[in-house]
């Protein structure tokens, strides 16, 4: 640590600094990582030094390690021990974001200059960093609302909204907030459920987060088939579904489907990702020894094309609770890569409405089987086309709404100048 530590001292003080807090950073496969890495990328391209405080372990695999200290893309990543420790509980998540919290505060106080602080929801009070070094050197900072906590843990069971870490974790929400220079919603929903809580609509903003395809480049029309390839999955109808596996984000409708669809040779259900819900699936797939259904680990971020373009249908669920809470982003990249998406839940939610708005897909709510049976076995009838027909709407829709150039450039903006960001019509 004594090695990096003495590199980013000697950062040019003429430059000016942003500096990123957040426990996830490339080459980690979790979307947040991924989507701080094009915004330290494009930062970089416009003159800032960019240095990235993160843990030097995995995020959803805490035994895999990375490098104290690299060059990514010209951005400075320092990793910082004991910041992670795993998401077995949520004890021990608070232990290693606490952790982490305290060594980037204390780090973050020896750097030569800093002018810009960005802090997203990993670990879920990283606002704190934002809070203290605002108070400690004066520095603007932008919050990332990419869930929000503790609406998350409440909405999910863990804990009522009454009880005292609950009402701690808003107050100390309240107080960070308001030194919030600028706040990033994803969508219209969460707006609501920030401003309803806290006195910062004049400070909020709402931007969707971008896919990670590049929908510029046009695809091949044989991409994913090595992926199904070596999955074994050729001359199937594949309903993928890929991303955070997490209880907030259920899946026991089309699982029951699947299992009343096991002698259905068309059809394929894959999971690609990791989380607390893998089990679960693991689990039902065993209790009911389905052959239609598997899960596979989270895909590097250079396969990730290969292996969204290997589904012809991509499931996006939204847990009802969750609504304004979190934010599927797994929709975006599935549409750029030209898929149709099957939603699974509430229709008032951001997923549903941009599926039914767009024509890109089918909705269904949750427990709906019989729902889920119709649309599962209109699917397994469509002829090619009809889905290449879809798929190719969804493209254009993310070319128009939901670019990853547009809306990268958009935060940036935000970030570097502080401005506000009208796009509700996006979000």
């Amino acid at each position: 640590m004594l090695g990096w530590l003495s590199r980013l001292r000697r950062l040019d003080p003429s430059k000016p600094t942003l500096l990123i807090v957040s426990q996830v950073y490339v080459p980690d496969p979790a979307s947040v990582g991924q989507h701080l890495h094009d915004v330290a990328t494009e930062m970089v391209r416009r003159g800032f030094q960019v240095v990235v405080f993160t843990a030097n372990r995995g995020y959803e695999h805490p035994g895999t390690r990375y490098a104290p200290y690299e060059r990514l893309d010209a951005v400075h990543v320092a990793r910082f021990p004991c910041s992670s420790f795993g998401k077995s509980s949520l004890a021990v998540r608070l232990l290693g974001g606490g952790s982490f919290l305290s060594q980037a505060i204390s780090v973050a106080l020896t750097l030569p200059r800093l002018d810009r602080v960005l802090v997203p929801t990993s670990p879920p009070m990283g606002i704190v960093a934002g809070a203290a070094l605002h108070r400690l050197r004066r520095t603007p900072f932008t919050f990332w609302a990419m869930d929000l906590n503790p609406d998350q843990i409440v909405a999910s069971g863990g804990m009522s909204a009454a009880a005292l870490p609950v009402r701690a974790f808003d107050a100390l929400n309240e107080q960070t907030l308001r030194a919030a220079e600028r706040v990033v919603a994803l969508d219209r929903a969460m707006l609501e459920r920030l401003c309803d809580k806290h006195a910062i609509r004049d400070r909020v903003t709402v931007i969707p987060p971008w896919p990670h395809a590049d929908v510029s480049a046009p695809l091949d029309r044989l991409a994913g088939r090595r992926f199904r390839a070596v999955h074994r999955l050729q001359d199937k109808r594949v309903i993928m579904y890929s991303g955070n596996l997490s209880p907030v984000h259920p899946v026991a409708t089309l699982l029951e489907a699947a299992r009343r669809l096991r002698d259905d040779s068309r059809l394929s259900f894959v999971f690609v990702g990791a989380g607390l819900g893998r089990a679960g699936i693991e689990r039902f797939v065993a209790d009911h020894a389905l052959q239609n259904v598997r899960t596979l680990p989270y895909q590097p971020l250079s396969e990730l094309a290969e292996s969204l373009s290997a589904a012809d249908v991509h499931l996006v669920s939204m847990g009802a609770p969750m609504v304004g809470v979190v934010h599927p982003c797994k929709i975006y990249g599935a549409m750029a890569v030209g898929r149709p998406i099957l939603a699974l839940g509430p229709r008032a939610s951001h997923v549903a409405e941009i599926v039914i708005g767009h024509d890109v897909g089918w909705h269904v709510e949750h427990g709906d089987v019989d729902g889920m049976l119709a649309i599962l076995q209109t699917i397994g009838n469509l002829q090619s086309e009809a889905l290449g027909v879809l798929g190719a709407r969804a493209r254009q829709v993310v070319a128009e709404k939901f670019s990853r150039a547009e809306l990268r450039r958009q935060f940036c903006d935000v970030l570097e100048f502080g401005n506000a960001v009208d796009n509700m019509d996006a979000a």
